[in-house]
């Protein structure tokens, strides 16, 4: 029998969740889930931005506060429903944030950290899990991590730019990877998907105070990684989408690196 598998890509009628659709990433992975047909909602503390095809609706979340994330999206799930989709795409980070380098973090930001960023990340996909159970949904849950989550930083990059290696974000990023096969194992029986999707450099054109040092990362990031080039948004986008729909429904568990060939070398 010939299979139909334009339909297996298609994602109508599934309902997302998408936490931080308004960040770089974020907004382009709400707009690619928009575009095949799904009906997505940010969680965010600011409105997405660009919206290129139907309507993304805007739900307020503060990942500050851990202890009132259960509240928070219960609240939401009452407004929405349970999504069939989860990505957890958020990057908060402290305003010393990039002074979290091995010589310069300090106990109280690193703690900080842990806590708004890679704990969201596990509360939150466990809440929906939760949720996912309840109401007997085949769910995927899907967590954007990082290739420092996979392999060392490579500190030669980083010469010439204002730009150090962060400890705190490897330690995260990590996590997250762990967090992922963990729940993955966990939640298979009940037929939830867990995936990582974990990047390489991924070009931003809309911070110009970042340009110029971009320019000299790039060069260096170029240098190294097989397919000399950053990433597109649109590139991590397209594997959100893969694992979102049921061309993925084998797949749980994966560390999937999305780099240009970065860790392969």
């Amino acid at each position: 029998m010939e299979k139909n598998y334009k339909k297996k890509f298609d994602l109508k009628n599934k309902l997302a969740f998408v936490v931080g659709g308004s960040g770089y990433i974020g907004s382009e992975i709400a707009n690619a889930l928009n575009s095949m047909n799904c009906k997505v909602i940010n969680l965010d503390v600011v409105p997405i931005k660009k919206i290129y095809n139907k309507e993304i609706i805007n739900e307020y979340i503060n990942l500050n506060k851990t202890s009132s994330l259960e509240k928070s999206i219960r609240k939401i799930i009452e407004k929405h429903g349970v999504p069939n989709i989860f990505i957890n795409a958020s990057y908060p980070q402290t305003k010393d944030w990039k002074k979290n380098s091995f010589s310069k973090v300090n106990l109280k930001s690193f703690e900080k950290n842990i806590k708004i960023h890679l704990n969201s990340y596990i509360w939150c996909s466990k809440i929906i899990a939760e949720h996912m159970v309840k109401k007997n949904i085949k769910g995927s849950i899907i967590n954007l991590s990082s290739i420092y989550g996979l392999v060392g930083q490579d500190l030669e990059i980083y010469k010439g730019t204002n730009m150090k290696e962060n400890v705190t974000y490897s330690i995260i990023k990590g996590g997250i990877n762990n967090f992922t096969k963990q729940m993955s194992s966990y939640y298979g029986k009940f037929n939830i998907r867990v995936n990582a999707i974990c990047p390489g450099g991924v070009i931003n054109n809309e911070d110009k105070k970042i340009l110029k040092v971009q320019k000299i990362f790039e060069k260096n990031y170029t240098r190294k990684v097989p397919l000399k080039r950053f990433a597109r948004t649109d590139e991590i986008a397209s594997v959100v989408v893969f694992l979102s729909s049921d061309a993925s429904s084998y797949i749980t568990g994966t560390l999937l690196p999305v780099d240009g060939g970065w860790t392969a070398i």
